[in-house]
């Protein structure tokens, strides 16, 4: 199985960045901590390595500024790559190696989006590239606009609430552009650009068709929902006890009035694009730092070659188990939340180089995961007797692509087969760089402007940062680690279907919200104070689950998106069962509305008991009470509140989404081509990497979509 929720989103950019930074002070720490985390990261280096550390040059200075640039609801930031310039030559190779493995895939994610994807992108760089004529007038700037933001979601439709992205200029002004351009760009894939067709990527309302109603290309166009299902429900796996993650690396379609699998494969669908992402793989396989990574690598090589779901879980408990080395990626068709029934990969890749000291901090969490288990509010049959393979890193990226970029999360949680954490483990890392990164960017006034009273503006400013990293710590650690399902209880995506994806993203929030007020945390080191920690906490996800993640949202419009659903239906839920206690009191003040939280130790009571449910219906595979659940608390919005949150946030100018354009490894060649050393470079600008990108990683064509039909 595959859960639908081991990503924690860091695009509530206001949410997270909003905290009152004194910038020089915090430069100054940064810097100096990085310098004591190079120098502790290489003493424990391993004696094999490499004598001679390759030469570096760096584009990175004190005064690194980490905003690229601005427009419509997206703030386009840079980050460092801490600790590159210390790996031996061999081993930046292997960063290296893995990076252009990641972005050889590109293509694929563009694709997966919606069918039309790669076409229209293919026009409107055309445009972009050669129009000559006026850049100055409001018209070219509205399409200067609308190519960032289909550069930055992938496609034409928006990277969070899944709309589709309308261009404020006129179809006439565009057949203007393609004139001038002699691009050509004709049929669907022109008109949809401006009409209403496959207005949503993904939808997650059955009332439309969890299918009809969504544009992500996954099925043929004449696929339903009950023919899906029905074509896995008779998928038998050939232990039932280790279920394959059917569905997982394959687009489903009708040939000749019945339902086939096109494989993404070497071969098959998108393997013009896999071919490329094997052969940076195999160069990478080579310089591994050990056996286990390597054979984790040649596991990896192998399903791309095959498409074989069984390789894929052996991949899998190869690449859980390689846990030594100072690099690690995330690479494949992974999470499954663009997928209205769950069952499809997202394509992604994230490199990592492994932070030890932050790491060695939170190495805590890995050897207290059983008490954290044992001590929750789980009924007991739901409780893991023993959590296994727990392993949690900082880490510092050092490239990105497909899902994770430019949006990127900042935690991730896998594998997602059920089987694999129960028996093997999972990995958990933070992205160190990437949440650096945000909280330097600098901040906005949301907080002064949302927040009840001066006190939990000052809880958020000393305590706020420290809670949010512990948060996604607990969240992916304890949280998505915790609990199981009874026996005979199929997996989530399929009895929980729809609601599985915020199902779980809500649970994996609710261990992280039980345990953020435990004196455990302060006992573990993690904390000087557990009591202010959580207060900050609870202050900050109230605050925003249900306020200031409206500002997302266009008036009228429901909830949607998974992580926004399980923000609102945790709040939602904890303020309603304790409203007769006073414990969250709703306060008008100057005609405006605030959240204070009266009772804070009710309150995690109060999540203890909805934890407590929700994992019972996840362990249950109670679909009903999860559609009530989400229906009743996550999708509808209190109309006088949105348009409240929307007209105060209106005074402050920073978007909503962040996201990232990637550093540049350089590779710098001897007199016989082979690499001598790495040059670290940050591009120009977010339009310039783009159009790099589609230069040297653009391997997919219309016509060469060649696919494999397996029945």
């Amino acid at each position: 199985m595959v859960q639908n929720a081991n990503i924690v989103k860091y695009q509530d950019a206001n949410y997270y960045i909003c905290r009152k930074i004194k910038q020089k002070n915090m430069k100054f720490k940064f810097i100096l901590s990085l310098l004591l985390m190079t120098t502790l990261l290489f003493s424990c280096s391993d004696n094999n390595k490499e004598k001679e550390v390759a030469e570096v040059e760096s584009s990175t200075e004190s005064d690194f500024d980490y905003n690229v640039e601005e427009f419509a609801d997206i703030k386009v930031l840079r980050y460092q790559i801490p600790g590159f310039e210390d790996l031996t030559l061999k081993e930046q190779k292997l960063v290296y190696y893995l990076t252009q493995a990641g972005l050889s895939g590109r293509d694929i994610m563009w694709d997966q989006n919606y069918r039309h994807n790669l076409e229209i992108r293919d026009a409107l760089e055309n445009i972009y590239a050669n129009y000559s004529g006026d850049k100055e007038a409001s018209d070219w700037k509205a399409f200067e606009t609308y190519i960032k933001r289909v550069w930055f979601s992938n496609g034409i439709h928006h990277h969070y609430s899944n709309d589709k992205i309308k261009p404020e200029f006129s179809k006439e002004y565009f057949n203007t552009l393609l004139a001038e351009t002699k691009t050509e760009l004709t049929g669907e894939p022109y008109e949809v650009i401006f009409n209403d067709k496959d207005a949503k990527k993904v939808n997650l309302d059955p009332n439309k068709g969890l299918l009809e109603g969504s544009a992500i290309n996954f099925y043929g166009p004449d696929v339903t929902a009950a023919e899906a299902e029905a074509f896995y429900k008779k998928k038998s796996s050939p232990n039932k006890d280790k279920p394959l993650s059917y569905g997982l690396n394959s687009t489903l379609v009708k040939e000749n009035g019945k339902l086939v699998e096109k494989v993404w494969k070497s071969g098959g669908l998108y393997g013009d694009a896999i071919d490329q992402i094997v052969m940076w793989l195999e160069k990478a396989k080579a310089v591994a730092e050990n056996e286990a990574q390597g054979n984790a690598l040649g596991l990896l090589i192998k399903y791309y070659k095959t498409g074989d779901l069984q390789t894929w879980d052996d991949y899998n408990v190869a690449w859980v188990e390689s846990t030594e080395g100072n690099i690690d990626y995330i690479n494949s068709f992974i999470e499954v939340y663009n997928d209205p029934l769950g069952y499809r990969g997202s394509y992604e890749s994230i490199v990592q180089i492994k932070d030890f000291e932050m790491s060695k901090k939170m190495k805590v969490l890995e050897d207290n995961v059983q008490w954290f288990e044992d001590n929750s509010p789980l009924m007991p049959e739901h409780k893991k007797k023993s959590v296994v393979g727990v392993t949690y890193k900082t880490v510092m990226v050092a490239g990105e692509a497909g899902d994770a970029s430019p949006s990127t999360p900042i935690g991730v949680n896998l594998p997602n087969a059920n089987w694999i954490r129960a028996a093997h483990g999972s990995k958990s890392v933070s992205l160190g760089n990437i949440i650096e990164a945000y909280n330097n960017a600098g901040s906005t006034g949301v907080l002064q402007e949302f927040a009840h009273d001066e006190e939990e503006v000052k809880l958020e400013e000393e305590y706020g940062q420290n809670a949010d990293k512990l948060h996604t710590a607990l969240h992916e650690v304890v949280g998505h680690a915790s609990g199981q399902l009874n026996p005979g209880v199929g997996e989530t995506k399929e009895t929980l279907k729809n609601y599985a994806s915020t199902m779980e993203e809500g649970r994996a929030d609710l261990v992280g919200l039980y345990y953020l007020m435990d004196p455990k945390i302060q006992e573990l080191g993690l904390t000087d104070s557990w009591e202010k920690t959580g207060k900050a906490a609870y202050d900050g996800y109230i605050r925003n689950g249900l306020m200031t993640q409206l500002r997302r949202l266009n008036i009228g419009d429901d909830v949607e998106e998974a992580h926004m659903r399980n923000r609102q239906w945790v709040s939602a839920w904890v303020y309603e069962k304790g409203k007769e206690e006073g414990v969250i009191e709703k306060v008008t003040r100057d005609g405006k509305t605030y959240f204070d939280i009266k009772n804070y130790e009710r309150l995690r009571e109060l999540f203890g008991e909805l934890l407590k449910e929700t994992q019972r219906i996840k362990s249950e595979g109670d679909f009903e009470a999860a559609k009530n659940l989400v229906e009743n608390y996550g999708v509808k919005v209190d109309q006088a509140i949105h348009k409240e949150v929307l007209d105060r946030n209106a005074q402050f100018k920073s978007p909503p989404y962040s996201g990232f354009v990637n550093a540049v490894l350089v590779p710098e060649m001897d007199e016989n081509n082979e690499i001598k050393s790495f040059k670290v470079t940050q591009p120009k600008d977010f339009a310039s990497q783009m159009m790099d990108y589609t230069k040297d990683f653009h391997f997919l064509k219309k016509e060469e979509k060649v696919a494999e039909t397996v029945k």
